[in-house]
């Protein structure tokens, strides 16, 4: 997805230089999920000068605009990702915080049955399961050994 200054407008943001950097980080991005301490060391990588507060700032006026979605790893931190019209749940490492989308249609489905049996109808949802990864199993392993 190729957002631009028109998106921006649209969501009623003023077009500003240090927007239209930290919207070009999530897109250009190979990693999909970036923190605002991500962002922020991007874009010093870059030689830009953005203050931290400024991401902060940015995010959260992304987020409410609905150009990023804020994931939350637990004891306040959090990870952004670009909004996608593409429904997909995550799975998060409690002990490296590495995020993982996954699609589960009997999941999906059994969400969608769960709200009908309440006599409700279903507008959104989000799941989030916090895990161990692989890679965290293997050295907690050998830590033990």
């Amino acid at each position: 997805m190729r957002l631009g200054k028109e998106d921006l407008k649209q969501a009623g943001l003023k077009i500003t230089q240090q927007r239209l950097k930290i919207l070009h980080i999530f897109e250009n991005s190979d990693q999909r999920h970036l923190s605002a301490d991500d962002v922020y060391r991007i874009l010093q990588q870059n030689s830009e000068e953005v203050g931290i507060a400024t991401v902060y700032r940015v995010l959260a006026q992304f987020e409410s605009a609905g150009i990023l979605q804020r994931l939350n790893l637990g004891r306040d931190q959090a990870v952004y990702e670009l909004e996608s019209d593409e429904h997909h749940d995550h799975m998060i490492c409690i002990s490296c915080h590495k995020v993982e989308e996954f699609v589960d249609p009997v999941i999906e489905a059994r969400q969608i049955k769960a709200v009908e049996e309440l006599g409700g109808e279903l507008h959104e949802h989000s799941s989030v399961l916090y895990i161990k990864c692989h890679e965290c199993i293997k050295k907690d392993k050998a830590r033990k050994k």
